[in-house]
C-alpha cells in the first residue's frame, strides 16, 4: 500500500515538473523575440542626416580647369556665403577631371551641384538628368569661343601649319579646349599630330610656353580695352552686329603686347599698358611673365559655344535648390564675389543668368558629330 502511494506521489511530481518547464515558457518566448526586433529597427530614410545638414553637407563641385588652389580658397568663400544665407552646410570639392565630375554627379543626384562648361553638362544631362539653373556671363558675353594659340618665334605662322603638329588640348570633354578645335580642324582639313592631354587651361597654356607642345587650344575671352573705359575690346552687341570681329580684333597689337607685365597696384593682374587680357594665358602669369609676348593667339575656332552653366543633381530637392538659387544670385551682387568664382583667375564669371536645356541643343550637335560621350573618353 505504501508503494502504491508512493508511485502515485512520484507520477504527480513528475507532471507538475513537466507542466511548469513546457507551458509557461512556450507562451513567453515569442514575446522576447518581439522585444529583440524592436530594439533594432531597420534603417530608413528618415533617419538620415538631412541634406544640407552638417553631417550631411551639399556638395559644390568644380571642374579642375584652372589652379586647384583657386578653386579651391574661391570655392569656400562661395560656400561660406551661401551658408552664411541659407544656414545650409557646403563642401567644396574638385574632381580629379572632367569625367570625374560628371561621374561624381550621377552617383550623388539628391546632394550635388555643380560649375561645369558646356559639354560636361550636354553629357551629364545625357547620362542621368542633370539640370542647368544658371549660365555664366562674361563682361556682357554669354556665350565663349575657343583659341588656338602658338609660339611668337615658332615654326607655325598659318593655320595650315598646324597640320601633323602636336597638339595640347585642356580635357577630353572641354569644350573650347577639344570639342571646338576638333570640330574646326575637321572643317578646315587639317589633322593635327600627337594629342597631349594637359589636364586644363592654365596647363595647356603651360606646355606651350615649356616647348612639350607645338600649339594649344584653350578658351578665349574678349580683352578689356582702356579705349572703352576699361570695358571689352568689343562687345556682345558689337559681335552680333558683325561677327567677323572674332576674326579681325582678336590678340593685341604688337605695340601693345612688348608692355605686357604684372600690375602690382592692381591686384597682380597681367596688364598690356591699359588693355588687360582675359584669355587663358595670364593664369601663368606669376611663373611666366613674359607669357603675351612668347604666345600668341593664331586664330578663334569658328565656332562658339553658350557659357559654363551650373547644373543641380536629378533628385535634389526643389525647396533646397530655391534656397541655392536664390543665395547665390545674391552672392553675385556682392564684392566677394569677384574674390571667388567671379576672379578671372577661378572662373571670370562676371555675372549669372537663368538658363535653360533648350539653350545648349546647337552644341549638342557638335558634340554628337565628333562622336563624344562619356564612355568614349580617353579613346
Amino acid at each position: 500500500m505504501k508503494n502504491v502511494q508512493f508511485i502515485t506521489l512520484l507520477l504527480a511530481l513528475v507532471t507538475a515538473l513537466v507542466l511548469v518547464a513546457c507551458g509557461p515558457q512556450a507562451t513567453e518566448a515569442p514575446a522576447a523575440t518581439e522585444v529583440a526586433t524592436e530594439a533594432m529597427p531597420e534603417p530608413t530614410e528618415d533617419l538620415m542626416p538631412a541634406i544640407g545638414s552638417e553631417e550631411h553637407p551639399i556638395k559644390v563641385l568644380f571642374v579642375p580647369s584652372v589652379d586647384t588652389g583657386v578653386i579651391v580658397t574661391g570655392g569656400e568663400i562661395m560656400a561660406d556665403a551661401l551658408n552664411e544665407a541659407t544656414g545650409l552646410t557646403f563642401e567644396v570639392v574638385v574632381p580629379t577631371s572632367y569625367a570625374a565630375t560628371i561621374e561624381a554627379m550621377c552617383a550623388s543626384p539628391t546632394d550635388t551641384i555643380t560649375f561645369i562648361p558646356p559639354v560636361g553638362y550636354i553629357l551629364a544631362n545625357q547620362l542621368c538628368g542633370v539640370d542647368v539653373s544658371y549660365k555664366a556671363i562674361r563682361f556682357g558675353f554669354p556665350i565663349y569661343w575657343s583659341q588656338v594659340l602658338v609660339l611668337r618665334d615658332g615654326p607655325i605662322q598659318t593655320v595650315a601649319d598646324l597640320d601633323g603638329k602636336k597638339w595640347g588640348y585642356t580635357d577630353a570633354t572641354s569644350t573650347s579646349g577639344r570639342l571646338l578645335p576638333l570640330a574646326f580642324f575637321e572643317s578646315i582639313g587639317i589633322t593635327p599630330g600627337e594629342a597631349v592631354e594637359t589636364g586644363g587651361h592654365t596647363a595647356a597654356v603651360k606646355a606651350l610656353y615649356n616647348g612639350e607642345v607645338d600649339f594649344a587650344t584653350t578658351y578665349y575671352s574678349v580683352p578689356l580695352s582702356p579705349d572703352s573705359g576699361g570695358g571689352p575690346w568689343w562687345t556682345y552687341e558689337d559681335w552680333l552686329a558683325d561677327p567677323t570681329l572674332a576674326d579681325t580684333k582678336v590678340d593685341l597689337p604688337d605695340d601693345v603686347v612688348v608692355t605686357c607685365a604684372i600690375n602690382t597696384e592692381k591686384k597682380d593682374r597681367l596688364y598690356c599698358g591699359e588693355w588687360r587680357p582675359l584669355d587663358a594665358r595670364p593664369n601663368i602669369r606669376t611663373e611666366a611673365p613674359d607669357v603675351i609676348q612668347k604666345i600668341r593667339i593664331l586664330t578663334l575656332t569658328n565656332l562658339y559655344a553658350p557659357n559654363d552653366a551650373l547644373a543641380f543633381g536629378p533628385e535634389f530637392p526643389e525647396d533646397l535648390r530655391a534656397q541655392v538659387v536664390d543665395a547665390l544670385f545674391a552672392f553675385s551682387q556682392t564684392e566677394a564675389w569677384m574674390e571667388s568664382i567671379g576672379n578671372n583667375d577661378f572662373y571670370g564669371w562676371s555675372a549669372i543668368e537663368a538658363a535653360t536645356d533648350a539653350e545648349y541643343d546647337d552644341l549638342r550637335i557638335q558634340v554628337t558629330s565628333v562622336g563624344l560621350s562619356l564612355e568614349s573618353l580617353g579613346e
